[in-house]
């Protein structure tokens, strides 16, 4: 979808979400707080529950709209907000104690290529965290984008993981109203750079 496409969809509806997602919440609430940037940050849950723990954190989207939601926020101010293409945008390289991609989805080309990116970005130890609705979940489970070209799986984020030294990466469960949905959780962090390593 188009950013015109996001922000007719923020504007034509109520806040969409309240707090951060369970499982990003439970990975994340432990770790001291560091330099951090949430990619299709949409209306900033996380990113301003990151903030309201301490993190300085830069929330990305090329949802004007969506972003201008999150501005409104209680805590705003604490959120440095871009409205930029993920894709095109960048941090500079090792530069962030974590990356966080919660429920983007894009052809798996481009989603490789920015998760590839996104993990140069780490200092050594920093965390990339990936969430996002599974391709068994079309068939499997409820709600999410419904065409399984532009979800993820454990295999379509393996390239990724094989950069990383991973916790976990595995289809995960998640309740909700309607029933149980499948997700894809990558969870790892930025390898110790060789010594005599630059950077």
């Amino acid at each position: 979808m188009r950013a015109e496409d996001w922000d007719a969809r923020y504007a034509g509806s109520q806040q969409w979400s309240e707090g951060p997602n369970a499982l990003v919440a439970g990975l994340l609430a432990g770790l001291p707080p560091g330099e951090a940037v949430d990619l299709a940050a949409g209306e900033g849950r996380h990113a301003l529950w990151l903030a309201g723990l301490g993190w300085q954190v830069t929330a990305v989207d090329f949802s004007a709209t969506g972003l201008a939601r999150g501005r409104a926020r209680p805590g705003a101010d604490r959120v440095r907000w871009v409205t930029a293409d993920v894709l095109t945008w960048a941090a500079p390289e090792g530069s962030l104690d974590l990356v966080l991609v919660a429920y983007l989805h894009l052809p798996q080309v481009d989603t490789t290529g920015l998760l590839r990116r996104a993990v140069g970005w780490l200092r050594p130890g920093g965390r990339l965290l990936v969430l996002g609705h599974d391709a068994d979940n079309v068939a499997h489970g409820v709600g999410g984008p419904q065409d399984p070209a532009i979800l993820h799986s454990v295999e379509r984020l393996a390239p990724v993981a094989a950069l990383l030294e991973v916790d976990r990466l595995e289809q995960v469960r998640r309740e909700t109203p309607a029933g149980t949905a499948l997700d894809t959780l990558l969870w790892g962090r930025a390898p110790a750079r060789p010594v005599g390593a630059r950077g």
